[in-house]
């Protein structure tokens, strides 16, 4: 089962970037030096931010389906980045070194299943829950903070 994973637009979060530190605040955004990697992950690049660059931490509203699935959480954007990362039958680094969850959503935003992977039982577990006839795309999730990472889709 082919599969496309897909970091977020930046164009929502462009207007945040270069704003001060106070400008932020008044958004309930905060801006963060990072200072080790991994630890930063950006969910428009797909790839964790390097130490001493800034990353801009918001809640954001990943699964805005009218259901009881409906979610927000906090997730980090670098303020460098330019376009999303779409990777075909490929996992983005991001992904390899970290637990992940795998949320299975219908085209209504129920979720249908789920499963925790890691490493080499990552690609394996997305194309199962992705053979799934009413499963029409999936949520991976940082399994630890259980942050929002990327949308998967078929190919």
């Amino acid at each position: 089962m082919s599969f496309v994973v897909s970091g977020l637009s930046p164009e929502p979060f462009r207007p945040l970037f270069g704003l001060s530190d106070a400008a932020l605040a008044e958004q309930g955004v905060i801006r963060r030096t990072v200072d080790v990697s991994p630890g930063f992950p950006c969910r428009v690049s797909l790839e964790d931010a390097a130490p001493g660059e800034t990353v801009l931490l918001l809640n954001y509203e990943h699964q805005s389906a009218d259901t009881p699935f409906r979610a927000r959480h906090a997730i980090f954007v670098r303020e460098s980045a330019q376009d999303a990362t779409v990777t075909e039958d490929e996992l983005p680094p991001v992904f390899e070194a970290r637990i992940m969850s795998l949320r299975a959503f219908d085209e209504a935003g129920m979720m249908r299943t789920a499963a925790v992977a890691q490493g080499a039982e990552l690609k394996p577990a997305i194309e199962r829950l992705l053979a799934e006839p009413e499963v029409a795309y999936l949520h991976a999730h940082y399994a630890g903070m259980g942050c929002y990472a990327a949308r998967i889709d078929r190919a």
